[in-house]
């Protein structure tokens, strides 16, 4: 009697809501990090270093083919005389290994906070509407490979891509468009580094700092008998 009485008075509580952690949708990497079979790379495709790269195989992966696909690894498991699963963690773990089809230039956003908070999203708007491929994806010419990455280490020159193995950095939509144009003419760029005209990555005003002709005898500001 006293527990229906109970369940009478007592309103129930209001069923609690957990706040989410995070509000913004989330955001991958379109480099894949496990192996699928495709008809470019499966393990029935022979690979074997030419003459040239034997003679360089410490500092080569996949400069020969233009990817690390399957063969490849397995192919430098069996020259490093190791199981292949140990060559295929590392491929996979890390994003510098290309583990798809590659075009002839390679070009990586960074997408990250510093980048994103400079303008990343506008470069990544300009590349998707000139090359019409999305993250990921490879022009039909093979030209292009697109790809959104993490941090590139250059947060002071944000926003930035890399192209194959250089910076072009402090970009426009419009710079960006024009790099990508010379590529596709066959043209060699200009420089890598900043294209607004600054050096490396002094302050946009120029130089504060280190500015006298000669440096400083760092005697004058230290002990005699040192």
């Amino acid at each position: 009697m006293f527990r229906q009485l109970a369940r009478r008075v007592v309103a129930p509580s209001a069923r609690f809501t957990p706040a989410p952690l995070m509000r913004s949708s989330l955001r991958n990497s379109s480099i894949i990090a496990v192996h699928r079979d495709i008809k470019e790379d499966n393990p029935n495709i022979p690979f074997e270093f030419n003459s040239e790269n034997k003679k360089r195989a410490d500092e080569i992966i996949a400069k020969q083919l233009g990817f690390t696909s399957i063969s490849v690894m397995n192919y430098v498991a069996k020259m490093l005389d190791m199981p292949p699963m140990r060559v295929y963690e590392v491929a996979t773990f890390y994003t510098m290994y290309m583990r798809q089809p590659m075009g002839k230039h390679n070009i990586q956003v960074c997408t990250t906070t510093p980048c994103q908070l400079c303008g990343s999203d506008d470069i990544m708007k300009a590349i998707k509407d000139y090359l019409k491929i999305k993250p990921g994806q490879t022009t039909p010419d093979k030209m292009f490979t697109f790809q959104e990455v993490e941090c590139l280490g250059a947060c002071v020159n944000a926003p930035m891509m890399a192209v194959d193995d250089d910076y072009h950095e402090d970009l426009t939509p419009e710079k960006t468009v024009a790099i990508l144009k010379t590529l596709q003419e066959g043209k060699p760029l200009e420089k890598a580094g900043p294209v607004s005209g600054r050096l490396s990555c002094e302050p946009f005003s120029g130089r504060k700092v280190l500015n006298s002709p000669e440096p400083n005898d760092v005697r004058k500001f230290t002990r005699a008998d040192l």
